[in-house]
């Protein structure tokens, strides 16, 4: 693990988040992006060598939207930075850790994937690497 990439907000107004998040970290967003595999919209602001990424669904049936529906605006993962992502997922399985989803594209040109929360103390463990 090189280092906590972001953290991942789920949130159902984007621009009234982008307008908190902007006041709190003191400057604005730099970057909307859509992920069409996700069904998400994206906003990401710098926050010191980390990022914080809003997230707000673009369909009802996406994975934001449900976390949106079963548990409300906030948290909804922490992603680390990783220099080889299938080397670290295989590290990983081999320990007992379960993959949710992927590798596959994600936000801000990286490649993704999840570990199940039930093995990572109820968090949502995102890694990510350069695409």
């Amino acid at each position: 693990m090189k280092k906590l990439e972001h953290i991942g907000i789920a949130v159902e107004d984007l621009e009234a988040a982008e307008k908190i998040f902007g006041e709190v970290l003191g400057s604005p967003s730099y970057k909307r992006e859509e992920v069409m595999g996700e069904a998400v919209l994206t906003s990401f602001f710098q926050a010191g060598e980390s990022k914080v990424e809003l997230l707000v669904p673009t369909s009802p049936d996406s994975a934001i939207a449900r976390h949106l529906q079963n548990r409300g605006a906030g948290l909804h993962h922490v992603a680390f930075l990783v220099d080889d992502l299938e080397a670290e997922l295989a590290r990983l399985t081999e320990k007992g850790y379960r993959v949710v989803t992927g590798p596959k594209p994600g936000a801000d040109g990286k490649r993704i994937a999840f570990l199940h929360p039930s093995d990572t103390a109820k968090v949502l463990v995102e890694l990510c690497a350069d695409a």
